[in-house]
């Protein structure tokens, strides 16, 4: 078997719409077609390849420690920072990691939490 490359996150959030007004408005992801399964979702485009996919419904409560994220690669954690306090978006950095990248992260609205990263 030969894995080619990551095709996209799924996350299962309560609220379909706060989240994709958080994906959309916020981090300004840009939404792609979505086929017509039987629960509500939304997808975005994430960089040139992959995606985001939002799945809603969730009733149950979930635990997310910090170490469980995602990472979006950024041209530059100073821009991020820049954009993050221009949205009012909370965040906790930035700080450097032991290979250089400088690291920013943030929650969404189910508290997933999504490092923003620049070399």
């Amino acid at each position: 078997m030969e894995i080619q490359e990551l095709n996209h996150v799924a996350i299962y959030v309560k609220d379909v719409e706060e989240s994709t007004r958080f994906y959309k408005d916020i981090l300004e992801l840009q939404p792609i077609p979505r086929p017509a399964f039987n629960f509500p979702g939304a997808w975005f485009r994430l960089g040139s390849h992959q995606e985001l996919h939002l799945i809603g419904n969730r009733s149950e409560e979930i635990t997310l420690h910090k170490r469980h994220h995602f990472a979006l690669k950024v041209a530059s954690a100073k821009e991020a920072e820049t954009f993050l306090k221009k949205k009012e978006v909370k965040y906790t950095g930035p700080k450097e990691r032991p290979d250089g990248a400088t690291q920013i992260f943030i929650q969404d609205p189910d508290g997933y939490h999504i490092e923003l990263f620049s070399f």
